[in-house]
């Protein structure tokens, strides 16, 4: 793993989280996207080098509702940069970790992606993230 890619934080409604980040960071959200796939509406904001996605369900069976209806608002994952995706969730299996999706998937923000499940990382879902070329 490279470094941490960018910190994932559910949100109820993104619109509300989104002023109240660009408050915060003194700047708008430099991307925003929706991912039908996870039933996911997203904002990226920088900070210096480090990057903060926020997440909004956008249909109530969407892994971000079921984390929020259970947990509410807050960080959901942390992401970290790999530069093989295929070759680090072959890795990470074969270290004991549990791999929520064994084929990476289309992500947001131009990435490959896969998540390791909680369980297996003391309580943390993890993201690897592959940028997409």
């Amino acid at each position: 793993m490279r470094k941490i890619e960018h910190i994932g934080i559910a949100v109820k409604d993104l619109d509300v989280s989104n002023h109240l980040f660009e408050k915060l960071f003194g700047a708008p959200p430099y991307k925003s996207e929706t991912v039908e796939s996870e039933g996911v509406k997203t904002s990226f904001f920088r900070n210096g080098p480090n990057k903060i996605e926020l997440l909004e369900a956008t249909n109530p069976e969407s892994p971000i509702a079921k984390f929020l209806e259970k947990k509410g608002e807050g960080i959901h994952h942390i992401a970290f940069e790999v530069e093989d995706i295929v070759s680090e969730i072959e890795r990470l299996k074969a270290e004991g970790f549990v791999v929520l999706n064994e084929n990476p998937k289309k992500g947001a923000d131009n990435k490959l992606v896969a998540f390791l499940h909680p369980k297996s990382t003391n309580g943390v879902l993890i993201e690897l993230c592959q940028e997409i070329v």
